[in-house]
């Protein structure tokens, strides 16, 4: 492999973690605010999975409005920055959606929830957020060149 081919392979690897990362952070600042503004039902720990299992039934709405933000401000945060960096911006943006997606589906099966956060969760939060951040990036880029 030629030398500029492999470092603008790494480049781009290094910016579609960088994407993951950053949507990864972005979605645990807003689970944790959530958990803040709206406070777990009365004797149970959502820090852990055990505890956000047996806590689910007592949930209302408000428990997923922060929850369903984390995941579509994360993916479309990570989905954003890697079309705004990339040379690859569909697929990477994409990329990130589907990387979320997988971990929305992990996280909806081994948690659970009501199946109407479980259906916008996984209808909203992913691919269309990577489709919005891959726009709203490409309009970027146009505006500025």
């Amino acid at each position: 492999m030629h030398h500029s081919t492999l470092k603008s392979t790494a480049m781009q690897v290094l910016i579609f973690v960088t994407g993951l990362i950053l949507g990864g952070v972005i979605n645990m600042i807003l689970v944790q605010a959530g958990t803040s503004v709206f406070p777990a039902p009365k004797g149970f720990d959502l820090s852990t999975e055990a505890g956000l299992k047996s806590a689910m039934p007592l949930m209302t709405f408000e428990h997923f409005i922060f929850p369903f933000l984390a995941h579509a401000l994360g993916t479309f945060s990570g989905a954003w920055f890697v079309a705004r960096f990339s040379k690859t911006r569909p697929r990477s943006a994409f990329g990130i959606g589907i990387a979320f997606f997988i971990g929305g589906i992990m996280m909806v099966t081994t948690v659970g929830g009501p199946l109407w956060f479980i259906i916008v969760d996984l209808t909203v939060a992913y691919i269309p957020m990577a489709w919005l951040g891959y726009t709203m990036a490409k309009k970027n880029i146009e505006t500025t060149h």
